[in-house]
C-alpha cells in the first residue's frame, strides 16, 4: 500500500470555493489562502444564526498505547462515509503541532484512504494561526520582563511568574533557562522556560473564544503572576491585551479544507489534551453544527481526557450538547492493556505477539474499553464502539470485542475499515451514529455542577473517571486552592493534568487500574481561557525529540514535492 503522504498527493482535490459552497455559504464568508484551503469570517455565525442545529458527535477512544488507536483516521473516515450516504457532514480537527509533526508522531491528518488534504499543508505553516498564538504569548511575555526592568510599577513578585515564553519546535534544551543576563540594560536575571505553543493559554483561549469581543476579554484576563501584596497581574495590567489581540485577528477565523473525498473538513486551534482542553474550536463547532446534518469532532487522548474535557469545559463554553460518541479501539492495543504486548515510542513493535490470538491479554485489556465507556455514559451521552480493524485481527477476538462493548452498555459496536479502504470501510459505523442518534436521544449532563468546590469537583474526576479512591493534596496545592477560592475563581471548570497512557495519575499502571489514589501537585490557574488545571504529576509542556526525529526522514525535491512526511 502507497504512504499517507502518497495517497494524499494523489488525491484528486476540489477548489475549496466549492467545497464552502457545497454547504451554503455565500463567497464573501470565505476568504482564500491559495486553492485549496480557506478561512471564514466571523460573521458567518451571524448569517447562520436562525438554522437548527444538526447532530453533534465526538470521536474519542480507550486509553491511547505507542501503538496508535486511529482515532483521526475514523473521524475522517467517518465523514467521508457519511458523504457517500448523502448526509451533509462537516468534520471539526484540531491543527497538530510542529513539535510532534517532526519528532515522534509525523504527520496528523488521518490515515491511508481516510485524510485530509492538503496533507502537507494541515502538518505544517497551514494558515498562521500557530504562529499568530506563539507571538501574541511572546509580546506578553516581553511586556512582562519590560514592566519589571523599568521600575516595575505593577508590583510584580518575580518568584511568582507563571508566564513562561513559547516555541512551536521540541527543543528540550529550553525547558528551564536563565534570562536577563548580560547586565541591567537587557532585563531582570530570573529562571524561567520555554513551552510548546500549543501549550500557550492563549492556544485555549483561541480554542474556547467565541468571537473578538470574548477574545479580546479572555486575553485581558490571563493571569502571569501576582504582586508582592499577592493580587493577581494580568495581560490587562500590563496593557498588552490589546495588542495580543490584534495579532489574533485572523487566527480567530476557523480554516477549511477537505478530505480524500471531497466532504469539508473545518481546522481550528490546537490546544494540548493534558494542561489544556484538546479540543479544536468551539467558533468551528459554533459554524458546523448550523451547517450540516453531522458535525464529527475529535477529542485528544481517551474519553478519560480529551471527552471528560468536552463535556465539562468545551461543551460549558460553547453551549453545545453532544448526541453521541465514537469510542474508537484496537485489538492491539486491548491486547498491551491486558499485558501481552509492551510498546515503546521509537521501537520496533513485537510484531509476533501482535499477530497471536491472546484470549486472555485481550479480556483482561478490555477492562479498559468497559470503563472508558462508562465515562462516557456517566454524561448521558450514548456510545458507539468503532473497532479499527488491522489484518492481523481474527475473527474470534474481533466478535469478543464486540459483544464485550455491548455488555458494558455501547448502543452499538461495528468494525471500520476506513484506513485500508476510505469512506466504504465506515458506511457500517456512520449507519450505526446515524440509528443511536435517532433512536436514542442523548441526555446529556455534566459531571459536577459550577457551584461545587474546587476540591469537589476534582474528587469527582478522579473518583468516578479515573476509578481512584480518593485524592491527596501538597500543601502547595492546598495553599493554591485557598487563594483561588479567596479571588473568586472556585466557579471554574477543572481541567486536570495529568499522564494520557493510564486511566490514573501513574503511566504504568495500564487496563483498568484499583485501589489507588491520586495525588494533587499543584493547581494552576488559566484565567483567559477559563479552566483551572490541577497537577496530578511531572506534565512536560515542552517535548524533546526522540534519538531519531521524524523530520531527519523529510526531504522535497526541485519541483517542491514534499516526501517522509508520514
Amino acid at each position: 500500500m502507497k504512504s499517507d503522504i502518497e495517497i494524499a498527493q494523489s488525491a484528486k482535490m476540489l477548489p475549496v470555493l466549492e467545497i464552502t459552497r457545497s454547504l451554503g455559504i455565500p463567497d464573501d464568508y470565505a476568504e482564500n489562502y491559495g486553492k485549496y484551503k480557506a478561512k471564514l469570517t466571523l460573521d458567518l455565525l451571524d448569517y447562520l444564526k436562525d438554522r437548527p442545529k444538526g447532530k453533534y458527535i465526538v470521536v474519542t477512544a480507550i486509553t491511547p498505547t505507542p501503538l496508535g488507536e486511529g482515532k483521526t483516521t475514523t473521524a475522517i473516515g467517518v465523514g467521508q462515509a457519511m458523504g457517500r450516504l448523502g448526509k451533509s457532514v462537516i468534520n471539526t480537527i484540531r491543527q497538530p503541532s510542529l513539535g510532534p509533526v517532526f519528532g515522534i508522531k509525523g504527520g496528523a491528518a488521518g490515515g491511508g484512504y481516510a485524510q485530509c488534504v492538503p496533507m502537507e499543508d494541515f502538518n505544517l505553516h497551514f494558515t498562521g494561526d500557530t504562529h499568530a498564538v506563539a507571538t501574541a504569548h511572546n509580546l506578553l511575555a516581553a511586556f512582562l520582563d519590560a514592566s519589571i526592568l523599568h521600575k516595575n510599577p505593577l508590583n510584580i513578585d518575580p518568584l511568582t511568574i507563571t508566564w513562561p515564553r513559547v516555541l512551536d519546535i521540541s527543543d528540550r534544551a529550553l525547558r528551564n533557562i536563565v534570562i536577563g543576563l548580560g547586565g541591567s540594560q537587557n532585563g531582570y536575571p530570573r529562571e524561567t522556560g520555554f513551552d510548546i505553543a500549543v501549550a500557550s493559554e492563549v492556544m485555549a483561549i483561541l480554542a474556547l473564544t467565541t468571537g473578538l469581543k470574548d477574545l479580546r476579554e479572555r486575553l485581558g484576563r490571563i493571569v502571569v503572576g501576582y504582586s508582592y501584596d499577592g493580587k493577581p497581574v494580568t495581560a490587562e495590567d500590563l496593557q498588552c491585551a490589546g495588542a495580543m489581540a490584534v495579532l489574533m485577528k485572523d487566527a480567530i477565523k476557523p480554516n477549511v479544507i477537505q478530505t480524500l473525498e471531497n466532504t469539508p473538513v473545518f481546522v481550528h486551534a490546537g490546544p494540548f489534551a493534558n494542561i489544556a482542553h484538546g479540543n479544536s474550536s468551539v467558533l468551528a463547532d459554533m459554524m458546523a453544527t448550523r451547517l450540516a446534518d453531522y458535525t464529527i469532532t475529535e477529542a485528544g487522548f481517551g474519553a478519560d481526557i480529551g471527552a471528560e474535557k468536552m463535556f465539562n469545559i468545551k461543551c460549558r463554553h460553547s453551549g453545545l450538547r453532544v448526541d453521541a460518541a465514537v469510542l474508537v479501539a484496537t485489538i492491539r492495543a486491548l491486547k498491551m492493556h491486558g499485558g501481552a504486548i509492551k510498546a515503546v515510542p521509537g521501537k520496533p513493535l513485537d510484531t509476533e505477539a501482535l499477530s497471536k490470538e491472546n484470549m486472555e491479554a485481550l479480556d483482561k485489556g478490555c477492562e479498559n474499553l468497559d470503563k472508558q465507556i462508562e465515562n462516557v455514559l456517566l454524561h448521558g451521552v450514548p456510545c458507539i464502539v468503532a473497532l479499527n480493524h488491522f489484518p492481523t485481527d481474527t475473527d474470534k477476538e474481533v466478535e469478543f470485542v464486540l459483544e464485550r462493548a455491548k455488555k458494558a452498555g455501547a448502543s452499538a459496536a461495528v468494525v471500520s475499515k476506513v484506513w485500508a479502504e476510505g469512506g466504504p470501510g465506515g458506511i457500517d459505523l456512520a449507519k450505526a451514529i446515524i440509528d443511536v442518534t435517532e433512536k436514542e436521544p442523548a441526555d446529556f449532563r455534566f459531571l459536577y455542577p459550577s457551584d461545587a468546590s474546587i476540591k469537589e469537583k476534582i474528587e469527582t474526576i478522579a473518583t468516578k473517571i479515573y476509578g481512584a479512591d480518593g485524592v491527596d493534596y501538597l500543601p502547595l496545592a492546598n495553599r493554591q486552592i485557598r487563594r483561588y477560592t479567596r479571588l473568586g475563581f472556585g466557579n471554574l471548570p477543572i481541567c486536570m493534568a495529568k499522564t494520557h497512557l493510564s486511566l490514573s495519575h501513574d503511566p504504568n499502571l495500564k487496563g483498568r487500574p484499583r485501589n489507588f489514589r491520586v495525588t494533587v501537585r499543584e493547581v494552576r490557574a488559566s484565567m483567559g481561557a477559563g479552566f483551572l488545571y490541577p497537577l496530578l504529576g511531572e506534565m512536560r509542556t515542552m517535548p524533546g525529540l526522540p534519538s531519531k526525529p521524524a523530520g531527519a526522514g523529510m526531504d522535497i525535491d526541485e519541483y517542491g514535492k514534499v516526501t517522509g512526511l508520514f
